[in-house]
């Protein structure tokens, strides 16, 4: 079965799929094949990697495996924290594709701005010589805040295509989303099913799989995409990614998306993980 996935446009005008497989863990020769199989035979053609997963060298083997032609994939990786100096960031882009045997990234995104270190400007700038260069297709970031987002396009003029952020029923960051709706940045969702147990057996949410007869992980799924956000659920096994995907056949009314947006929690991030402050090495 191979499913046709909605798209939607970047602000450059590059199209990605509205959900994409994460691939966190995923490595080896268990993970080429468990992308293969998500691409060749369910249809996904969103990959999301980063440096820091230390996989790319499986995402890039699985591009080769799959019959899939590599103009219809859209491989995304990201710069970690330490490389965020200029040459830095100009040897690590060029070292990722190296690691993954790529001539190009579709999406190359700067994995937290580290404000502390106050380099992201500096990054952003090598991603951005990186695509006048042909290394990468969409420039992006992740776990931004406006303030980082509205300095970047201050500094160098250009504005990032997409921003990942934490975005989970329990953290449904409204604001931010509204912030990035307004300014033509591409909302994707990180954790799109909190990485947690506790969400998979929440009421709210079980009550309205129960009624829709889906399961609470597609009911979740669909939310996000109603929201306007690209999910990246990680999974490993054929059978979960193609529930992942099979969103498309039904909506959640307005009720169910209030009930489900409704669960946010004001402490609601997984592992305290605020943008403010967090430093990833």
């Amino acid at each position: 079965m191979d499913i046709s996935i909605p798209k939607v446009t970047l602000n450059d005008g590059l199209t990605i799929p509205v959900i994409g497989l994460g691939t966190y863990k995923l490595k080896g020769e268990q993970g080429v094949n468990s992308m293969v199989t998500a691409i060749d035979e369910l249809g996904y053609r969103l990959i999301d990697s980063a440096y820091n997963y230390e996989n790319e060298g499986t995402v890039g083997e699985a591009v080769r495996r799959s019959s899939v032609a590599r103009e219809e994939l859209r491989i995304t990786s990201k710069l970690p924290g330490r490389y965020q100096t200029y040459e830095h960031a100009m040897t690590t882009i060029q070292e990722s594709l190296y690691r993954a045997n790529l001539d190009y990234y579709d999406l190359y995104l700067i994995h937290w701005p580290n404000p502390k270190q106050d380099l992201y400007v500096e990054a952003w700038q090598a991603l951005i010589d990186a695509k006048k260069q042909g290394l990468i297709r969409s420039i992006g970031v992740c776990n931004f805040l406006p303030e980082h987002l509205e300095r970047l396009e201050k500094e160098t003029g250009v504005k990032p295509s997409l921003n990942q952020i934490e975005l989970h029923p329990f953290f449904n960051q409204a604001e931010q989303r509204k912030w990035h709706e307004d300014n033509d940045i591409i909302t994707q969702s990180w954790s799109p099913l909190a990485r947690a147990i506790e969400v998979l057996h929440n009421e709210t949410i079980q009550q309205i799989a129960t009624e829709r007869n889906k399961s609470v992980s597609q009911i979740i799924l669909r939310w996000h995409y109603q929201l306007g956000a690209v999910s990246i659920p990680k999974s490993a096994s054929p059978n979960r990614q193609l529930e992942n995907i099979s969103i498309f056949d039904f909506n959640l009314d307005e009720k169910e998306m209030n009930l489900i947006s409704g669960l946010t929690r004001v402490d609601g991030r997984l592992q305290g993980q605020d943008p403010a402050v967090y430093e990833e090495f």
